[in-house]
């Protein structure tokens, strides 16, 4: 699909991947959504792209409502839904003290990384099915979807996270065959090691240790290459019901 004038959504557009994302696709043309918890931070990234924001927490359907229609006021129903939004976290099942991992932090995190990107997802969808097709192929939208190399390759402590991305990795495929029948594809990306907001605080030599155990490129991923992996998504028709992992050959070992 072309991107150039199409609607679209960036979840979790406020930083990091997302809001790179979100520069990628207007730079090639789109008008889009800047949606975020952090409603300062979609702010500033759309003002800086020429976009909307709308505060946004993708686990609540009435503030996730709301933000979708804010954006449709904007630039019409989305073709394009970029989910982005998500959080991580590390604890083990069994604590050092030999208690339990409270089972709120497993719950908060699928509900965040999964429900949440599902919960997005059913929403556009419906409004994209509803849209006339915008090429031969009878193309209505494009959807894709963040997992990680932690879906694959689960380091000690990554239970929640793990199950979360590996809960997206799984739903690819048979949302690709659910929304077929309408023109609307669903690809995945699994990102590996990148340089986003959270790696930016560690200090310069453990982000160089951690750019060690990537083949190649040597280096920690770059959010400029994510959004241009989004971008090329949405402009290459053939590919759907796929995860890509965009990792550098990386395989995590166990800790």
């Amino acid at each position: 699909m072309n991107i150039q004038g199409q609607a679209a959504i960036v979840t979790g557009g406020g930083s990091g991947l997302g809001a790179q994302t979100a520069r990628e696709l207007a730079s090639r043309g789109a008008k889009v959504a800047v949606l975020d918890i952090n409603a300062e931070a979609a702010e500033a990234i759309a003002k800086e792209i020429g976009g909307v924001a709308a505060r946004c927490d993708i686990t609540d359907t009435a503030s996730l409502t709301e933000a979708l229609a804010i954006a449709r006021k904007a630039h019409g129903p989305a073709r394009l839904l970029m989910n982005v939004a998500g959080i991580g976290t590390a604890k083990r099942i069994v604590g050092k003290d030999g208690s339990p991992a409270p089972l709120e932090d497993f719950e908060r995190v699928v509900r965040v990384n999964l429900i949440g990107t599902y919960n997005v997802t059913r929403l556009a969808a419906a409004e994209m099915v509803a849209l006339p097709p915008v090429n031969d192929d009878g193309e209505r939208g494009v959807i894709v979807m963040t997992a990680s190399v932690a879906a694959f390759d689960g380091q000690v402590g990554q239970e929640a996270y793990a199950a979360s991305k590996g809960g997206v990795a799984a739903m690819t495929l048979p949302l690709a065959r659910d929304l077929a029948q309408f023109g609307v594809r669903a690809v995945t990306i699994a990102p590996g090691l990148f340089l986003t907001p959270l790696l930016y605080q560690l200090p310069q030599e453990v982000q160089q240790s951690l750019a060690s155990s990537i083949p190649f490129p040597k280096r920690l991923g770059k959010p400029e290459e994510f959004a241009q992996l989004a971008a090329s998504i949405v402009e290459n028709a053939s590919l759907n019901g796929e995860v890509i992992r965009l990792d550098g050959a990386l395989r995590m070992a166990p800790r």
